[in-house]
């Protein structure tokens, strides 16, 4: 098959969308697929394409009081030429933005059969940057948006449901995968923990992602507060960059700010922590608690999303109700301080992923794909035939 992508988010952007898209892509090439990737241009890296991809670069604007992110700007008319010129089997929109929309439009246009991506509640992100009144209006862009596909795609049955509630008619569950060669307990890395000021005793609490209000790091750092008052040495470590870095780093200068990590580095980051905190209750997934689980590091996040998928209470991790702030701040302080608990939790973790495959995400993907297409030409057969 020949698939498109179109993704206003790629490497080397560094976030949950931009290296699930990678990965699809990269695996369905790997699987034999030919992959038309369509991606804004980004400032700093020129639009490598891969063996097997052919790849679009548009123009892309920064993400407003966001300059990490980026958004491509309409391209109808240039995705229909391309289109017109070699035509995917089907095409997979993983974002939203104006870029996503042209490319919906020129799918449909064209006749090709389009699934959406469902990665963001962007709904949720307007109020944690003071534009809580668009609420309603983004959350109808978004139902308006994934209406216009064949099918939606989203990492949790909890999403479908509530995408389902919106009136959403065709939504598929495509799971995540991880790392688990990456990620991995044998990364752990003394010098690096020494670094840190942590010893082989030291508690070192881990938050990865991006440093922004709607992830909810406040209270991360308060249960680091607890976990100090129980286990002074303690420590904390947030890897990560975004808006809300200067006002955190300057209000905590305790805690330590590791910026962006990558690759094995960033393996090395999880694996040697002792704790992972979660607290954000804003993410379709978090693909950072399967990195942290596979790292044989216990998570501490809120019933939601990854954590209510993967989290058995009290056997791999810890889940708190949605919203209870100070009992995830008392749960990770106690577990903090507890190193039998964490190191039997973090082994349950890193057994209850091992499994986990990306291949297998790869492989659901591509019948998703192949069965849009197959639908696609069952329905054009048909109206011919009438």
């Amino acid at each position: 098959m020949r698939i498109g992508i179109v993704t206003e988010t790629y490497a080397p952007d560094v976030n949950g969308v931009a290296l699930t898209v990678q990965s699809l892509a990269r695996g369905m090439v790997r699987r034999g697929h030919s992959i038309d990737l369509i991606r804004p241009i980004h400032p700093s890296t020129p639009p490598l394409a891969d063996a097997g991809m052919d790849v679009l670069a548009v123009e892309g604007a920064a993400v407003p009081r966001y300059a990490g992110l980026r958004f491509g700007l309409p391209s109808r008319f240039r995705i229909e030429r391309r289109w017109r010129a070699d035509r995917p089997d089907a095409v997979y929109v993983a974002t939203e933005g104006p870029l996503g929309w042209s490319a919906v439009s020129a799918a449909r246009r064209l006749g090709i059969p389009v699934a959406t991506g469902f990665h963001t509640r962007f709904d949720f992100y307007v109020g944690h940057y003071g534009f809580g009144a668009l609420t309603p209006f983004v959350r109808h862009y978004l139902t308006r948006f994934h209406k216009r596909a064949q099918a939606t795609l989203v990492p949790t049955g909890q999403l479908a449901g509530e995408l389902n509630e919106l009136g959403l008619h065709d939504v598929r569950v495509l799971r995540r995968g991880v790392d688990t060669q990456r990620f991995h307990p044998d990364r752990r890395n003394d010098d690096l923990r020494a670094s840190w000021g942590a010893d082989r005793d030291t508690p070192v609490l881990l938050c990865v992602g991006r440093v922004a209000p709607e992830k909810n790091l406040d209270v991360a750092i308060d249960a680091y507060r607890a976990l100090a008052r129980r286990v002074p040495q303690a420590r904390c470590v947030i890897v990560g960059d975004g808006p809300g870095r200067p006002a955190l780093e300057a209000a905590h200068p305790d805690v330590i700010f590791a910026g962006t990590r990558r690759g094995d580095d960033l393996a090395a980051h999880y694996a040697s922590a002792d704790l992972f905190v979660f607290p954000s209750l804003t993410e379709t997934f978090g693909n950072v608690v399967l990195e942290a689980m596979a790292s044989g590091i216990p998570v501490v996040a809120y019933a939601e999303a990854a954590a209510r998928e993967f989290i058995r209470n009290g056997q791999n991790g810890i889940r708190v109700a949605p919203g209870n702030e100070g009992g995830l701040v008392e749960r990770a302080a106690v577990l903090g301080a507890d190193s039998h608990a964490r190191i039997a939790m973090g082994n349950a973790a890193r057994a209850s992923v091992a499994g986990l495959s990306s291949e297998s995400v790869v492989a659901d993907f591509e019948s998703i794909m192949q069965s849009l297409a197959e639908e696609h030409v069952h329905e054009r057969s048909t109206a011919v035939a009438a």
